[in-house]
């Protein structure tokens, strides 16, 4: 009993030292909690916007071709630059059109005066018919001479009028206000109906955006707009393809009344302002945003914005189950949430389902996060990044394999989970 009474201090003491080295153990292998940035969720008055592929066209489109045969001598105009409805484009030669309007400027006077002659012939033969000098026959064919060189009077007017159509066809002005192409033609070649487009007009303001879009959004929007007045009082905005949201809104006016066999899509069209910016046109060099062919971005609005979720874009995760979000509870721990997302706003994203206001979640270190881990809560875009995984991420291999060989390696990290959107 006495020896046992002397060993019990030696026991305990060695007891105490176990668990001092065990705790000490425990505490250096439980990593702290990491920091992340934490945003809280809250509804924003958010106006929606679809999205659609369209393309610029011209209101009206116009090639310019030659109606008569014959030697293009001027060209005046610049390739590229504007023009005026009635403007001189195009002088073609003239002479041999001159010539033929004299002539048949010939051929009617000489019918007017044959109508002259004929007609004192008829009333000379009318007087005489009742007289013993008269003669029936002599009446009628004056009668028919009259009413024949009548005749040529009328033929020899339409063949004056064809001549000086054709001698204003060697002037080929603008039928419309818009901007013409480069020539196809100089001068001195010889144009003909059969040549071709000359050059072409396109006009410039307002501008046409067409864009094909599905049926079954086509009946949604219908149905979002009756309210208001119909498809007619949707915004249509542009976006260009720099980036930029052009600066004039359009208005839909066209549906399309049918459904594109290949694509169920229905065309919708909106018309849209294309003033000349600056000091107007500069030697041809076009000063308007639109140009006629050109791929934009239509962004049709709703009419009144719809309180919805908002979180930001870099706080959405994806994977085979679908789009989730990490948020924490009060006791600081990281839960995930699966939600259903609606439109994205910028750097915005909605969220239609899954999340509720008042909620708090991860938007800044949610890849070094997993659901169950203890968090330490901060400010957004307050945390900074590790930065001993930031030099071990600029290692180079030899750096890697040194430290591994050295016995300094860090334990391989887990796979993160990257944003779905951004």
């Amino acid at each position: 009993m006495h020896i046992l009474s002397r060993a019990a201090p030696a026991v305990l003491l060695a007891c105490a030292a176990l668990g001092a080295t065990t705790g000490r153990a425990a505490a250096q292998g439980a990593p702290p909690a990491p920091a992340v940035g934490v945003a809280e969720v809250s509804a924003k008055p958010v106006t929606s916007t679809n999205q659609y592929v369209g393309r610029i066209q011209a209101i009206d489109s116009v090639a310019l071709v030659a109606r008569v045969t014959a030697f293009l001598e001027q060209r005046l105009f610049t390739e590229g630059a504007d023009v005026k409805k009635g403007q001189l484009l195009y002088v073609l030669e003239q002479g041999p059109f001159q010539a033929q309007v004299l002539a048949q400027q010939g051929n009617l006077d000489q019918a007017q005066a044959n109508v002259k002659n004929a007609s004192v012939n008829f009333q000379r033969q009318k007087a005489l018919l009742n007289t013993p000098a008269g003669q029936k026959q002599a009446f009628d064919n004056a009668l028919a001479t009259a009413r024949g060189n009548a005749g040529n009077v009328l033929t020899a007017q339409g063949n004056l009028q064809a001549a000086q159509i054709n001698l204003a066809y060697t002037e080929i002005r603008a039928p419309v206000d818009g901007r013409i192409t480069q020539t196809a033609v100089n001068e001195g070649n010889v144009v003909s109906p059969t040549s071709g487009t000359l050059a072409t007009i396109v006009t410039q303001d307002p501008m046409y955006v067409e864009f094909p879009v599905a049926s079954r959004d086509v009946v949604t929007l219908q149905k979002k707009y009756a309210p208001s007045g119909g498809l007619g009082s949707a915004k249509v905005k542009l976006q260009l393809t720099n980036g930029d949201t052009y600066d004039r809104d359009g208005k839909l006016d066209y549906v399309s009344p049918t459904v594109s066999a290949n694509t169920d899509t229905i065309t919708l069209r909106a018309t849209i302002a294309n003033p000349e910016r600056g000091g107007g046109d500069q030697g041809g060099v076009g000063t308007r945003q639109l140009v006629n062919g050109e791929f934009v971005t239509v962004l049709i609005s709703d009419p009144h914005p719809v309180m919805s979720l908002i979180v930001p874009s870099s706080a959405v995760l994806s994977d085979q189950q679908g789009d989730y979000v990490f948020t924490v509870d009060a006791q600081n721990k990281a839960h995930r949430s699966n939600i259903k997302l609606g439109t994205l706003q910028g750097s915005q994203q909605v969220v239609d389902s899954g999340l509720k206001d008042g909620d708090h979640v991860i938007v800044d270190g949610v890849q070094r996060v997993h659901a169950g881990m203890q968090v330490k809560p901060e400010a957004p875009q307050a945390v900074v990044p590790d930065p001993g995984a930031a030099s071990s991420a600029s290692s180079t291999p030899a750096e890697k394999s040194a430290a591994t060989q050295s016995g300094n390696a860090a334990p391989p990290a887990a796979p993160a989970t990257t944003p779905s959107r951004q």
